[in-house]
């Protein structure tokens, strides 16, 4: 939890340092590029979250692997960062930092669980279909799971909206099953 505080307390420095600068986008931008440098492989993010390994290569290191893809701005957060060793929560300042652009945008990203594979165009109607429902630009991850029949489900944050053919069917059945029919 205190991992947790700590790095939105990052994340919301380097917001003000976006509002103050315009540079939002730039640095969502940056830490895309800081993901693919770093995020998938993990001996690279052994390397950045390691304490012993000196704060002045994993700097060196970060500045070649980002070069000229990152905002200089950002670039200068993240030395900040390594030297108050805090390289362990970089991936999750990111995380914080990428919510509080969205909330701030209007953007909200939710999990949709589809029973077939969705091409661009429904994709694009889902998103214009909950973004008038919940009030927000809906960004949606579509997952497929063929158990659910038919339909859709969404998850965003704590919530989930079970519109799944297998969820009515079930409903179906017990109001059936409870139903009392006269004998034949």
């Amino acid at each position: 939890m205190r991992d947790t505080t700590v790095a939105r307390s990052y994340a919301e420095a380097l917001f003000e340092l976006g509002e103050r600068n315009n540079r939002h986008e730039q640095f969502v931008d940056s830490f895309s590029a800081l993901d693919e440098a770093a995020g998938g492989n993990l001996q690279v993010r052994a390397f950045l979250e390691s304490p012993k390994i000196e704060v002045a290569a994993k700097k060196a290191a970060l500045r070649k692997a980002l070069g000229q893809q990152a905002d200089p701005l950002f670039v200068n957060f993240l030395m900040v960062v390594l030297q108050k060793r805090r390289q362990r929560l970089l991936f999750d300042i990111g995380r914080e930092y990428r919510d509080l652009v969205d909330h701030k945008q209007g953007r909200m990203h939710v999990q949709v669980t589809l029973a077939r594979a969705a091409d661009g165009a429904l994709q694009e109607q889902i998103s214009k279909q909950l973004s008038s429902v919940l009030g927000k630009q809906v960004i949606p991850h579509v997952s497929v799971n063929p158990e659910i029949i038919g339909g859709i489900i969404v998850r965003y944050g704590d919530r989930v909206l079970d519109g799944s053919l297998r969820r009515r069917l079930v409903s179906l059945r017990h109001r059936l099953m409870e139903a009392d029919l006269p004998a034949t």
